[in-house]
């Protein structure tokens, strides 16, 4: 059901309905901060999102599994996430994060930025990175995802939404052979 059309009907108006909770409320970023962490325990633990859309587990056990997940985050979204539960929608959790962290890079202007390198950029790397995406793009922020594929030689690939920007060694060596290709 991951990714499906229905899915996305369903976890837009969720998602919405939380954006406008933590605007009213100006949390927007903590629970970005939160639903991003949520997201990596869900990727990391498949297992975790079993438990949590399966119809075999009760109601309360899904609960009590999300209240200790969250632990410490606010009590807004703890309450919306049991809301979840309640309704029947815990399935669609990760789209409705999805969904909410999307909402909120657009009320924020910060761009995902998906930064293939073939090694794990450093801090300064990161920020360099960044600064290039912000010109680029012309937005106020960057949230950067990274991606290690050493058969891209050197240099990074960026991917801002349907743009690629390739600065690649792999990505250099495919144009100069197109215009070696071409000039034959």
């Amino acid at each position: 059901m991951k990714g499906s059309m229905y899915s996305s009907e369903i976890a837009d108006p969720y998602a919405q309905a939380l954006m406008s909770l933590a605007q009213n409320k100006h949390l927007g970023q903590e629970f970005a901060d939160v639903l991003k962490s949520l997201l990596d325990a869900l990727e990391e633990n498949p297992e975790l999102e079993q438990a949590l859309a399966s119809p075999v587990v009760k109601d309360e056990n899904k609960k009590a599994l999300l209240r200790r997940v969250l632990q410490g985050a606010n009590s807004y979204l703890v309450n919306f996430m049991l809301l979840l539960v309640d309704k029947r929608r815990i399935m669609f959790l990760a789209p409705i994060c999805e969904q909410y962290l999307t909402l909120w890079r657009k009320a924020t202007n910060t761009v995902l930025a998906e930064v293939t390198s073939a090694l794990k950029l450093t801090e300064s790397q990161r920020e360099t990175v960044a600064a290039k995406v912000k010109q680029l793009t012309g937005a106020e922020a960057v949230e950067l995802e990274t991606v290690i594929d050493p058969d891209i030689i050197g240099g990074v690939v960026i991917k801002v939404g349907s743009q690629v920007f390739d600065s690649s060694l792999r990505g250099q060596l495919r144009r100069i052979s197109l215009n070696l290709g071409g000039a034959l």
